[in-house]
């Protein structure tokens, strides 16, 4: 059976790279970032077009699939930062308006390419906004079966505490999202994922691994993370420590902003800033720093050799654009659930 995908929205390669080890072809991958067009092809093997989605033509994306294809995937992850709950709160601007139509165009390209399969992967807020179900109602008016759901990361292989919506829909039959994998006591850990690094300091640049690296920190935050604990608060430093709105009552919420991430507990939801100890729980376990590159691409679940920068562009990209395309990213892993479940409902339709 010929089956293969295209892949919208496809940064560095996140959701293509789990759905190619799932045993499926991705052909193409378009996205508007030219940054990450290195990564995307290296890894992958296909081809990055550098395209909006709202500039695609009508019949552009069914020209790229092979004559022979029998199953037609139009997979993707638009970006998400519309939906999630802390832009809702605190940004309100026409661009992120702009990014929430993007769906609106996905939704158009499945009208126009009509693909066997469709899959889409976001944050769970999306469920609750309109133009998601809009999406669902052009899907079904064009013949899908659907299912959705939101699934918690660490039950399918992700050694972190995300939460996410995946989609499929099918005009071959009802399809379904595979349910959990691993139970709570199998979960896999931050030890799991990062523990065999070598050690870094504050600032410092592995010889053999340049991604493994992290930022420096000033001498307060240092003070800050040498008094943090494993799954603590800043509630755990000393006073002369603490910033002026952890005293107030307004500041009480925000528990786990220079926190630690714990070994032997999957870890918090790998952001874009993940390389800040004061933007999440994203300091190491036990050396005295935030997250490397690396640490953050494997809590992702991307393969240990998966590169992202060209190495012969030197340090043109700088490591807050890698950390970007890293939080931005499907896990991997998650892909390969997608993948797994698109094969497995290919079987039960004899496909």
């Amino acid at each position: 059976m010929k089956i293969h995908a295209v892949d919208l929205f496809c940064g560095v390669g996140g959701l293509t790279c789990g759905v190619q080890k799932a045993g499926i072809n991705v052909i193409a991958g378009y996205d508007i970032d030219q940054r990450s067009k290195f990564a995307y092809q290296y890894n992958n093997g296909a081809r990055f077009i550098l395209k909006d989605v709202r500039d695609i033509d009508k019949y552009e994306i069914n020209e790229l699939y092979p004559g022979d294809t029998e199953v037609r995937i139009l997979m993707g992850c638009a970006p998400c930062q519309p939906f999630s709950s802390y832009t809702k709160k605190h940004k309100k601007n026409n661009n992120l308006i702009e990014k929430m139509d993007l769906l609106h165009y996905f939704g158009e390209q499945v009208c126009n390419v009509q693909p066997e399969i469709v899959s889409i992967e976001n944050v769970p807020q999306m469920q609750k906004e309109s133009i998601f179900k809009e999406f669902v109602t052009t899907l079904a008016s064009e013949g899908y079966s659907i299912d959705y759901k939101i699934v918690f990361a660490p039950d399918y292989g992700v050694p972190q505490k995300r939460k996410r919506l995946i989609l499929l829909a099918s005009k071959l039959g009802e399809i379904k999202i595979l349910p959990p994998q691993i139970t709570k006591e199998h979960y896999l850990t931050v030890r799991d994922a990062i523990g065999d690094l070598p050690p870094l300091n504050a600032g410092e640049i592995n010889d053999l691994d340049p991604l493994h690296r992290c930022r420096n920190l000033s001498k307060l935050n240092m003070e800050r993370i040498k008094q943090s604990k494993p799954g603590g608060t800043w509630k755990d430093w000393d006073e002369k420590l603490l910033l002026e709105a952890y005293k107030k009552k307004s500041g009480q919420s925000f528990g786990s902003v220079y926190g630690r991430l714990e070994w032997d507990k999957p870890a918090n939801t790998i952001t874009t800033q993940f390389l800040g100890i004061g933007n999440g729980r994203f300091g190491h376990p036990e050396q005295n720093r935030a997250l490397s590159l690396r640490e953050g691409a494997l809590l992702q679940t991307f393969p240990k050799e998966y590169m992202f920068v060209d190495p012969e562009c030197g340090d043109s990209c700088s490591v807050e654009q890698i950390a970007l395309q890293i939080g931005n990213a499907v896990p991997p892993k998650l892909g390969e659930i997608i993948g797994t479940s698109i094969l497995s409902h290919l079987k039960e339709v004899n496909l």
